[in-house]
Protein backbone atom coordinates (compact mmCIF):
# COMPACT_ATOMS: atom_id res chain seq x y z
CA UNK A 1 0.00 0.00 0.00
CA UNK A 2 1.14 3.58 -0.76
CA UNK A 3 1.08 6.25 1.23
CA UNK A 4 2.75 9.86 1.28
CA UNK A 5 4.47 11.37 4.22
CA UNK A 6 5.34 15.60 4.81
CA UNK A 7 8.72 15.46 6.06
CA UNK A 8 9.70 18.82 8.57
CA UNK A 9 13.71 18.33 8.14
CA UNK A 10 16.01 20.23 10.52
CA UNK A 11 19.98 21.03 9.22
CA UNK A 12 19.00 22.23 5.81
CA UNK A 13 20.63 25.35 4.54
CA UNK A 14 21.34 25.04 0.93
CA UNK A 15 20.57 22.91 -2.65
CA UNK A 16 23.44 20.62 -1.41
CA UNK A 17 21.62 19.83 1.64
CA UNK A 18 18.17 19.17 -1.22
CA UNK A 19 20.33 17.07 -3.64
CA UNK A 20 22.17 14.97 -0.49
CA UNK A 21 18.66 14.54 1.04
CA UNK A 22 17.04 13.18 -2.05
CA UNK A 23 20.09 10.97 -3.22
CA UNK A 24 19.28 9.15 0.16
CA UNK A 25 15.93 8.87 -0.47
CA UNK A 26 15.49 7.93 -4.15
CA UNK A 27 18.18 5.18 -3.32
CA UNK A 28 15.97 3.44 -0.84
CA UNK A 29 13.70 0.44 -1.83
CA UNK A 30 10.29 1.34 -1.95
CA UNK A 31 10.45 5.14 -1.90
CA UNK A 32 7.87 5.82 -5.12
CA UNK A 33 8.95 9.34 -5.57
CA UNK A 34 9.84 12.49 -3.42
CA UNK A 35 9.94 16.19 -3.88
CA UNK A 36 12.84 17.90 -1.86
CA UNK A 37 13.18 21.55 -0.42
CA UNK A 38 15.04 23.16 1.90
CA UNK A 39 13.70 21.97 5.30
CA UNK A 40 10.98 19.24 4.05
CA UNK A 41 10.43 16.46 2.06
CA UNK A 42 7.46 14.91 0.61
CA UNK A 43 7.71 11.25 0.01
CA UNK A 44 5.70 8.54 -1.02
CA UNK A 45 6.21 4.66 0.07
CA UNK A 46 5.69 1.52 -0.58
CA UNK A 47 5.22 0.63 3.01
CA UNK A 48 5.52 -3.15 2.33
CA UNK A 49 9.20 -2.67 1.03
CA UNK A 50 10.08 0.61 3.66
CA UNK A 51 9.15 1.81 7.12
CA UNK A 52 9.07 5.53 8.55
CA UNK A 53 12.14 4.25 10.70
CA UNK A 54 14.40 3.63 7.69
CA UNK A 55 13.12 6.84 5.95
CA UNK A 56 14.72 8.90 9.24
CA UNK A 57 17.86 7.06 9.39
CA UNK A 58 18.54 7.78 5.64
CA UNK A 59 17.97 11.37 6.22
CA UNK A 60 19.64 11.02 9.63
CA UNK A 61 22.95 9.03 7.64
CA UNK A 62 22.81 11.84 4.64
CA UNK A 63 24.47 14.54 6.62
CA UNK A 64 23.94 16.61 9.83
CA UNK A 65 20.06 16.50 9.13
CA UNK A 66 17.13 15.55 11.31
CA UNK A 67 13.40 14.94 10.75
CA UNK A 68 11.77 16.88 13.66
CA UNK A 69 8.25 16.00 12.19
CA UNK A 70 6.44 14.27 9.47
CA UNK A 71 2.69 13.34 8.81
CA UNK A 72 1.18 11.45 6.32
CA UNK A 73 -0.43 13.78 3.25
CA UNK A 74 -3.14 11.12 2.93
CA UNK A 75 -5.64 11.53 5.77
Amino acid sequence: MAETLNLTIGGMSCDHCVASIDRALTALNGVLSCDVHVGSARVAIDEKQITRGELLAAVREAGAYEVTGFASADD
